[in-house]
Formats: structure tokens, sequence, C-alpha cells
């Protein structure tokens, strides 16, 4: 049985510009949030970005979460992989058009450069399309010596655009 010092914070990205991307990643955080070892605790508005990276495709649809989980970091990343899965992501292509990606961003009390999976997410201080949705939950969180709020400072934030400004958007149906 878990005890109350098992569960760690974990925060989340979640993006994509396939099909009906705000309902994959509402249907995502709902199927986390079911689950016995985790707990969807805060999710950040929705957000319509431009593409990066690969930037001759459709918008992106964008948002964060933090989340409770007795999971270590790499069964977070398996669960997230495969609730892609689920949802057909396929990976054809770096930075290319995607129904649903989610990025373990940070977990509590982990610093690691492993070959799977490098915490805190190596790029995410220069990615506004997770900044800005960070900052509505977590403005304060230290990542690499510095705030999120002041990381979002200095990020290219050209396009993002809100695009439901409730926090709640993901519970709803439809």
């Amino acid at each position: 049985m878990s005890s109350e010092a098992d569960w760690r914070v974990a925060t989340l990205g979640l993006g994509g510009n396939l099909g009906d991307p705000r309902k994959a990643m509402a249907e995502a955080l709902q199927a986390l949030d079911a689950r016995d070892d985790c707990s969807v605790t805060a999710v950040s508005r929705l957000y319509r970005t431009p593409p990066w990276g690969k930037t001759d495709q459709a918008w992106f649809f964008n948002a964060c979460a933090r989340i409770e989980t007795t999971l270590e970091p790499e069964a977070l990343l398996d669960t997230c992989l495969e609730i892609e899965r689920a949802m057909k992501r396929v990976r054809d292509e770096r930075w290319g058009p995607r129904t649903l990606d989610i990025d373990v961003l940070t977990f509590e009390g982990v610093v690691q450069a492993a070959p799977r999976l490098e915490l805190p997410h190596p790029r995410m201080t220069e990615r506004g399309f997770v900044l800005m949705p960070l900052a509505d939950f977590a403005a304060e969180m230290p990542v690499f010596g510095r705030t999120i709020a002041d990381w979002l400072q200095q990020a290219d934030v050209a396009g993002i655009e809100v695009a439901d400004a409730e926090m709640n958007w993901w519970r709803t149906k439809g």
C-alpha cells in the first residue's frame, strides 16, 4: 500500500496538431487521472501555438499538467508513451505532425541525464510553448536555477495565443 511519502510531483507537456489534439490531450489527462498511481492536480489553459522546429505544418495545441504519482520517472515515461500509442501516435519525423505528444518535463527530486529520459527536460527552457502553459500553475518552480517565470521572460512566445482560458478544459466532453 502506498504511503503519503511515496507520492511525488511531476510536470508534463502535452501537444498535438493532427486530428483533434484538444480531445486527445483531454483523453490522455483523463486516462492518467483515472490511474491508481497518478493524480492530475493542475492543468494549464489550452494554447494554440505556431509550429516549432519544422515550421511547414499545422499549428499546435499545447498544455502542461502537474501530476502526483507513485511511479518512478521511467515508468511514468512508459505510461505516457503507452497513452500516445493507444491514441495512434506515430513518430515519423522529429518535430513533425502528431496526434499527441506527452513529455515528462520535471520530476520531483530527480535530475538525470539518462539515455531514455533527461530530467528536467533539456530543452524546456527554450520553448515558449512549454513555458507559457507551465507558468499558469508553476511560475515559481525552479528549473536549472531559475524560475519558470524568469525563463518565460526571455522565451520566444510570438504567435502563441490562449485557445481556452478555462483551466478545466480537459474535463469537459466534446
